[in-house]
Order: C-alpha cells, then structure tokens, then sequence
C-alpha cells in the first residue's frame, strides 16, 4: 500500500511542494515522506483507537463533493493540521504558507486514495490491501474481493464497505457471520501491535514508519 500511496503523494506534489518556492528543492522529498506518513500514520492511529467504522465512514466517501466535501470529515482534517504543524516546525514555512501546502496535498491525496478503492476497474489497490499493510498482516484479510469469494481465505474489508455505503448489512460482515464489533476488535489489536512493532524497531535503530517510507521513495 506504501508504494501506491507514496505515487499519489507524488502525483499532486507538483505545485504544493516540487514547485513551492517556500519548501527548498533539497527538502521535497522528506516533505513529500512527511504526507505520506501523515496519511499512513494517521489511519492506522485512528483503526488502533477501534475507529474501523470512522474509517469506512471516510472511504464511504470521497468522490462525492471532491476535496471540499472530504473537508469536513474530521480524520482529514486532523490529517491536515499534523502535516502543517510538520511543516512548519520541520522546514520553518509560515503557517500561512504551510496550511495552504497542506490544504491542497492531503485531501486530493486522500480523495484519489479512496476513489481508487471504489474503481472496478483499477485493482492496484483496495481496502482490504490497505487494512492489510495498516494492522501489519496481523488481521486476515482477502487479498482482493475477488479471492475471497468461496474460499474463506481472510475477512473482505472491501465487502464491507459496499455494504456499509449500500446501508446493508446491518451488524455481520457478510456470509461467513462475522460481528462488527468482532472484527472492530481484531483490527483495532492488530493496528496496535503493528504500532508497537514499528516503535520498538526503531528504539533498536530499525527504522520507524517515516524510515519505511522514506525507503519506498528511492
């Protein structure tokens, strides 16, 4: 999911940061890893804080008003004021300046990020890939709607969502009986084991999340 996430950073870097004359050319890309983990980072805190719901809330929408739309959701912008804050207190932008950066780069980012996973015909990633990288393998999911179908081979996050956003579905995940609250559990222990294994990495001078990105970027 790293690598798909860090393409749309990219994508819409061009005049928020690459041609920002308020972020210096030496400090794109370590601007552009910032975001990127700002989005990371900031999912998986929310699923670690048994916000499963909150997240299909958001992937239920996008796409729907655009950028301004996403807006008002409050993950975004909470997304968007720690990637400000970063700003400012990483590369010295005004707050002016850094708020429009991030203004523009975070919802857009996270508005491609989510129509992708509504796309039938773009399957380089959905939600079940992106629970997967979040909770660090550490909750079965279906690793594409499609291979799931009959054969068990994890929980299909990306159902789920179909059924959240059709108002179906009521409090079972589907055929296999899964409860909501269940599976609430189980991806909010595996988000928090995930962030435990990334802090002790890095207390052992592994590298941490932003590390992990930075490394995808070369």
């Amino acid at each position: 999911m790293l690598d798909q996430l860090i393409g749309l950073v990219k994508k819409f870097a061009g005049d928020s940061i690459v041609n920002n004359p308020d972020i210096p050319n030496e400090n794109n890309e370590e601007a552009m890893a910032e975001a990127s983990n700002t989005v990371v980072g900031g999912l998986q805190n929310i699923l670690a804080g048994g916000g499963l719901q909150s997240i299909l809330n958001l992937f239920s929408g996008g796409n729907k008003s655009g950028t301004s739309g996403l807006m008002q959701n409050p993950i975004v912008n909470m997304m968007t004021g720690h990637f400000m804050k970063k700003l400012m207190s990483k590369f010295g932008i005004n707050s002016g300046a850094a708020s429009n950066v991030a203004s523009n780069l975070i919802p857009n980012v996270l508005n491609d990020l989510i129509s992708k996973t509504k796309d039938p015909n773009d399957n380089s990633i959905d939600l079940n890939s992106i629970i997967k990288s979040l909770t660090g393998g550490n909750v079965p999911v279906a690793e594409t709607a499609a291979a799931n179908q009959g054969n068990g081979g994890g929980f299909d996050f990306q159902d789920l969502l179909n059924k959240f956003t059709g108002g179906g579905g009521g409090n079972s995940g589907g055929g296999g009986g899964f409860n909501i609250q269940d599976i609430i559990s189980k991806v909010t222990r595996g988000a928090q084991e995930n962030q435990q294994k990334q802090v002790q990495q890095n207390e052992s001078g592994g590298g941490g999340l932003l590390d992990l990105i930075k490394g995808f970027m070369k």
